[in-house]
């Protein structure tokens, strides 16, 4: 072992998380160097051919070029792949974890193929382990789990001189039950976000206005780990096993996902494998997408990606990024608006009901600070108004902080409009409720909010914000405040769906679409006016990225993800 070369693995981490514009694929400086270790998108939904478990998908290596070999893309070895779940608020820290390992070997060594004569070269396997005690003992509950090889091409995996098969089928084989009633698949396959990279990181070129929009991410693979969970394994302690309603709070869980490394490498220079040692640091983590890229300074990003989402909820350095995100500059014409003109449809409210400012460095809510008017609503002190109106200047605590750390409660005034007449304080349509307080940055899912099938007429990949448009706007929802299903509620930010269109959601969102749906309209509307759908609201519903869909339909059954593109049918 030549000692010469001793380096001690970073300690990664990211920054807070506003909104942003693409998923987390190389969203920070020291993960970008490690791909193998880069978490690049995570969604936990109500499976909709099974709606008794949940499906959860951590995706993880960036931009895999389906061409990319000899030496394909594949999960590390050395390198802990975690999936957390958080049940219950009473407890700290999560309560639990599933843990990821893969090993490989390589079958015939004499070979620079890939897959010749039915052997793989770097063949991978893995072993899952489970934790029910927030870490503190694992159980191992599935060993030698089959990962299939990357997609080279029709050769290699159909013909006689590969290894005489269908893709489909290798990756139906690749699904397996574990000892403990979960199924699992890990594997690659189609990377399922979409977005036009090269748009949006020109200076927030989206959609584009010199040419056509572009899926950045088309035709390139991740490799993922999906697990399909009964909803009867993922409840807290004590709940019923039926929901009280479909929005009963001991149904929400928080969903994260990590990568983790040993502390200390060892490079030789005889061409062995590298040696890892240590204790294991957290390399890379993601909870809900668009977080880490582009809104927080770039100096803070791998200290973000450091943490767990339970130091973050109390690292107060990081919530500016929320109070004030760097988004909503381009969505103001008194700031930078007119230098974004691909924004122009998104305009915060500088003026909503002719007294409410929530533009960077104002107040919003904050100067109703212990006003009569708040009483009983979350934003009162003795309810959550410490954690969602914490101080002036600080305009977007109500609307963007909580859905990045803390999920929304179901009380006013995060109700829809519908039955508020006028109040945006006022009890009005219950909406949502995925509030799970005790932790920072986590996809937030409500278990016991029903589906909507894809092959509904209104389903739609803006999920909460296509369901608040029907709660306010559609005759079967908005002639009554009681409690309803709305299609969708089961949709992006309440956890989150492979069909959703979180970029187009999250931007939306920045630009106040939270606001207007809970009665804080647009600075167009006149306070009292019967009518709140105006230019700006409709400007902002109907904005578009320019990209709307995946690239590869997704499959009806588990894990739901399409098949890899194959290294020989790719354009790029």
């Amino acid at each position: 072992m030549n000692w010469k070369l001793l380096i001690t693995t970073f300690v990664m981490a990211g920054f807070l998380c506003p909104m942003a514009w693409s998923s987390s694929h190389r969203e920070a400086p020291l993960i970008a160097n490690d791909p193998l270790a880069d978490n690049t998108d995570l969604y936990a939904f109500r499976s909709p051919d099974d709606p008794n478990t949940i499906t959860i998908i951590a995706n993880y290596i960036p931009a895999e070029l389906p061409h990319g070999g000899p030496n394909y893309y594949t999960f590390g070895e050395n390198v802990r792949y975690e999936i957390h779940i958080d049940n219950d608020v009473n407890t700290p820290g999560d309560d639990i974890i599933y843990r990821f390992t893969f090993q490989r070997v390589n079958e015939d060594p004499s070979t620079f193929f890939n897959i010749r004569l039915g052997m793989q070269n770097l063949k991978t396997t893995y072993t899952m382990e489970r934790s029910l005690d927030g870490g503190a003992t694992f159980q191992v509950m599935l060993e030698d789990g089959i990962v299939p090889p990357n997609y080279i091409g029709t050769r290699s995996i159909e013909s006689q001189v590969g290894l005489n098969t269908t893709y489909s089928e290798l990756m139906n084989n690749s699904i397996m039950m574990s000892s403990g009633g979960e199924t699992v698949f890990c594997g690659p396959v189609d990377d399922p976000f979409y977005v036009d990279l090269g748009g949006v990181f020109d200076l927030g070129n989206l959609p584009r206005q010199d040419g056509d929009s572009r899926d950045g991410l088309a035709e390139f693979n991740v490799h993922t780990i999906a697990i399909q969970i009964p909803i009867d394994m993922l409840l807290k302690d004590g709940a019923p096993s039926t929901p009280t309603s479909i929005l009963d709070p001991d149904y929400v869980i928080g969903v994260w996902a990590s990568a983790s490394r040993p502390a200390t490498r060892v490079l030789n220079d005889d061409g062995t494998a590298p040696t890892d040692s240590g204790n294991w640091v957290q390399v890379s983590r993601l909870g809900m997408p668009l977080t880490n890229e582009v809104v927080i300074p770039i100096g803070l990003k791998d200290f973000w990606n450091s943490l767990t989402p339970y130091d973050e909820i109390t690292d107060t350095q990081l919530d500016p990024s929320f109070y004030n995100p760097e988004l909503a500059l381009y969505m103001d014409d008194d700031q930078f608006g007119p230098a974004v003109p691909a924004f122009s449809a998104l305009r915060i409210q500088r003026n909503s009901l002719q007294g409410f400012d929530f533009g960077n460095g104002q107040d919003g809510l904050y100067g109703l600070k212990g006003d009569p008017a708040l009483d009983g609503t979350a934003l009162d002190d003795d309810v959550f108004g410490t954690l969602l109106l914490p101080g002036p200047g600080q305009p977007r605590s109500v609307d963007l902080w909580p859905a990045f750390h803390t999920g929304v409660p179901n009380l006013a005034p995060y109700h829809l409009a519908t039955g508020k007449g006028g109040d945006p304080l006022a009890d009005g349509k219950p909406f949502v409720n995925n509030f799970l307080p005790n932790g920072g940055d986590m996809l937030r899912l409500n278990m016991a909010v029903p589906v909507t099938p894809r092959n509904d007429e209104n389903f739609s990949s803006l999920g909460l914000i296509q369901a608040a448009v029907l709660g306010l706007t559609d005759p079967t929802y908005n002639t009554t405040a009681d409690l309803e299903m709305i299609p969708n509620m089961d949709g992006f930010p309440n956890g989150r769906r492979l069909e959703d269109d979180v970029t187009r959601i999250e931007l939306q969102a920045v630009s106040g679409v939270v606001l207007a749906a809970i009665g804080l309209w647009y600075d167009d509307y006149t306070a009292g006016d019967p009518n709140p759908v105006t230019d700006d609201l409709l400007g902002v519903l109907t904005y578009s990225t320019g990209v709307n869909a995946n690239d590869k339909p997704f499959s009806e059954s588990f894990p739901y993800l399409a098949t890899p593109w194959a290294g020989t049918e790719t354009d790029q």
